[in-house]
């Protein structure tokens, strides 16, 4: 067995560190205490995306994006999650069930999000409806071949900058007919509620959206008619292997931070990691960010070898289960290690602090991820996560 990372994914990998260290970390600071950075900036951040080629690292080459593997993007977005602000969220990965749209759809949504010129954002949660979607209330109801899209969608990530939303609804109000639809921001009938403010400081807006009987057409449908749940179930894959690197990322950069001020702290005549509470806490942050490592590339490698589908869905759900949490202990412990440093804004720490809450309640809390691993377990065993293969 080869546990090697190629040459060629090691110089991925370091670009992606270095644009993140050279892009998106001066921008942060500006981020935390304006709460947002100017059109301007943004800009430019979306240029530099585009100029160091990490537009679209999700999709196919032909759609205008990068190609890259499941492993590769795992280890841009571990770099990139280093970032504080949600900065890697610039960094555009359009919605995977798009490649499944139509050729009218990929070259009207997804060859344009992919270049940058669109962007798009996926809508589930409702103020009634997350963890279940089933529970969806937002309805598409047919009439004479069109559908009148009514309803309401909360935690739309993004989706000030958005052109275009992928909505989860359910047809003709019949939740065994959930259906993806594209919905252009600018029509008739879709207006933003508002934007509420959240513990993070993020570098987009998360709004509620609201539907009013908005027209849509047979073209706007993604997919098939009932078949929503599975291409939001791909999406939500996608998302906790994002969210799983992003912490991964961001627990290695708070270590780094904590484990360089331990050894430049000098209390009672020596450097503060000479003193056995702060070794073991740095011993501990970095066994726990090796085994989240280990399981995160594992689950990636496996996924590009062509990993079952219901055990892709199994294992994502472990890897985001893991790193969400480990991520808020290692982070929690480099700010003990930093003490009151490590409670000002203007330290990494303090807002990856922040930041990283998030990770265990968005695109599915930890405690769905617990309910779908017990569930895998009484259907297969604790074979997908125990054996190897």
């Amino acid at each position: 067995m080869d546990l090697t990372i190629a040459k060629p994914d090691l110089e991925l990998k370091a670009r992606a560190r270095n644009f993140a260290e050279t892009v998106l970390f001066p921008q942060e600071l500006e981020l935390e205490l304006k709460g947002c950075l100017p059109a301007a900036t943004l800009a430019k951040l979306r240029q530099a995306v585009i100029d160091n080629g990490f537009n679209a690292i999700n999709h196919a080459r032909e759609h205008g994006g990068q190609g890259l593997s499941i492993f590769q993007q795992t280890l841009v977005n571990e770099e990139l999650g280093k970032s504080t602000g949600a900065l890697w969220s610039v960094v555009w990965h359009p919605a995977i069930p798009l490649k499944n749209g139509t050729p009218e759809q990929i070259r009207d949504y997804l060859v344009p999000n992919c270049q940058g010129k669109r962007r798009g954002v996926f809508a589930i949660t409702e103020p009634g409806a997350g963890s279940d979607p089933r529970q969806v209330q937002t309805r598409a109801d047919r009439r004479n071949g069109r559908y009148y899209l009514s309803g309401e969608k909360w935690f739309v990530t993004a989706g000030n900058v958005a052109d275009y939303l992928i909505v989860h609804a359910h047809v003709d109000g019949d939740a065994s007919k959930p259906t993806l639809f594209l919905v252009d921001k600018v029509l008739p009938g879709v207006r933003i509620k508002r934007m509420p403010k959240f513990m993070h400081t993020y570098v987009f807006e998360h709004p509620e959206f609201v539907f009013e009987n908005v027209e849509l057409d047979e073209s706007r449908v993604l997919g098939k008619v009932g078949g929503g749940f599975e291409l939001t179930k791909d999406w939500f894959v996608e998302a906790r292997l994002q969210i799983s690197a992003n912490c991964l990322g961001a627990s290695i950069r708070a270590a780094e931070i904590a484990n360089a001020y331990a050894a430049e702290r000098v209390q009672f005549g020596r450097p503060i990691r000479d003193f056995q509470a702060i070794e073991f806490m740095l011993a501990d942050m970095a066994v726990e960010i090796m085994a989240a490592k280990s399981m995160i590339y594992r689950v990636a490698w496996e996924i590009d070898r062509g990993l079952d589908r219901k055990l892709v869905h199994a294992r994502a759900s472990a890897t985001k289960l893991f790193a969400s949490e480990m991520a808020g202990r290692v982070i929690d412990r480099a700010l003990q290690i930093l003490g009151g440093r490590g409670y000002m804004r203007e330290n990494p720490v303090e807002r990856l602090y922040r930041d990283i809450r998030v990770d265990r309640i968005w695109e599915g809390t930890s405690e769905i991820q617990r309910a779908i691993i017990g569930g895998q377990i009484k259907k297969r065993g604790l074979g997908p996560y125990v054996d190897w293969g």
